[in-house]
């Protein structure tokens, strides 16, 4: 250490230290007995300094053996190195702090118990240093969002789309056809037939909602624009498949299939489901004059469909190994939560009914409503403006009693 005296001064300070401590420890004899320890006037006081001096001067030593090491290596990059940084570590597992040599020492091991030492020493040992008065660990998010469990959108699908310009959707019915066509002999004369139309209208309604939200989060979250675009746009959809079948008509709802006068209806009565179905397809062929292209049937009342078995046990709509498919008399089956459990809806959805937009969703963002612009808030909302259209009640028919 001869090219180094600032380290050589900080080992021979730290060895009288130890030396100071070596004493105190053998005064007090292997039960640590500070009353018999002389040659200090307050031995846990001595002790408690002392520790805290080893302790900072083997800082210093490492932080200086630290320095020798970067001042070696700066001055040869030969294998000496390898040789030198094992005497450095040598060296520094030379120092032990009060701490280690208090465990290590005979008098502990031999009062080690169940818990822990029993010996009489007080000594300030430092808290644990964990990730509770540490660092607790970064984690990060994967940006994946878990929607809350809802319904879906379920039969908006099956009703053809259109559009208008106006606040209603105005359109002619006739409700007079008298066909008095017939066969006529020469200068005969010709039968009169009767038509007659009404005027008949659905009015367009809107669907809204709004949500208020912080200028910080619009701002420091960058997907928190993207969520609420798309779930208020959501909202608005899911609002309006329960409207299609089950609004009841009163401003400002729409008026569902389920709710219009003159639809078709059949009791099951005693029939299986399929029977029954089968007879409503029939009353929309023969009374509504249509032609049925699809069955609106709630997911439990599906069920019971999809788990009819024939005498001997065979599963009649598939194997219970595979999905099967969702349809009834070749019709597809649209399995759905929105429709009450009990009742089926079979009707031609493609020729005479109609969902109607004025205006697709439209989303709007300000911070002009109530103290929205001092707080620093945003009201975001969102709505959209259709009609639904049903061209002839009689060819839908509902199956209830399932």
């Amino acid at each position: 250490m001869s090219d180094f005296p600032a380290l050589r001064d900080v080992e021979g300070r730290l060895e009288a230290k130890n030396k100071d401590l070596a004493l105190l420890f053998e005064e007090a004899g292997p039960e640590y007995d500070m009353k018999k320890v002389s040659s200090f006037s307050d031995p846990l006081k001595t002790a408690r300094s002392l520790k805290e001096e080893i302790d900072a001067l083997g800082q210093e030593r490492d932080d200086l053996l630290a320095v020798k090491k970067a001042a070696d290596y700066s001055r040869s990059l030969s294998s000496r190195e390898g040789e030198q940084e094992e005497k450095q570590r040598s060296e520094k597992a030379e120092y032990k702090s009060l701490g280690e040599s208090f465990m290590d020492s005979i008098a502990v091991k031999g009062k080690m118990g169940p818990v822990g030492p029993t010996a009489h020493l007080d000594v300030d040992f430092k808290s644990l240093f964990d990730t509770v008065t540490g660092w607790t660990p970064e984690t990060t998010r994967t940006g994946k969002v878990v929607d809350f469990a809802t319904r879906p959108v379920q039969v908006t699908d099956i009703f053809p789309t259109g559009s208008t310009q106006q606040q209603a959707v105005v359109y002619m019915e006739e409700t007079t056809f008298t066909n008095a066509a017939a066969e006529t002999a020469e200068a005969g004369t010709f039968p009169e037939a009767a038509l007659g139309l009404i005027e008949k209208s659905s009015p367009v309604r809107k669907t809204a909602v709004w949500l208020p939200i912080t200028d910080e989060q619009l701002e420091d979250e960058e997907h928190a624009r993207g969520y609420v675009n798309r779930r208020l746009p959501f909202m608005l959809k899911q609002r309006l498949d329960g409207q299609l079948l089950n609004g009841n008509g009163t401003a400002p709802n729409l008026r569902g299939v389920l709710n219009v006068v003159g639809i078709q209806t059949h009791a099951k009565g005693a029939d299986p489901i399929p029977d029954a179905v089968r007879k409503a397809m029939t009353k929309v062929r023969v009374t509504g004059r249509a032609m049925p292209d699809n069955i609106v049937m709630h997911s439990n009342d599906w069920q019971e469909v999809r788990l009819l078995r024939t005498a001997d046990g065979i599963y009649i709509w598939g194997s219970p190994s595979e999905t099967g498919e969702a349809r009834m008399w070749g019709l597809p089956v649209v399995e759905n939560d929105v429709i009450v459990e009990g009742t089926a809806l079979v009707g031609d959805f493609g020729n005479y009914s109609e969902l109607t937009s004025r205006r697709g969703i439209d989303v709007q963002i300000t911070n002009s409503h109530a103290d929205f612009f001092i707080n620093g808030k945003q009201a975001v909302r969102a709505d959209v403006r259709c009609a639904l259209v049903v061209y002839r009640p009689t060819a839908f028919c509902t199956v209830t009693g399932i």
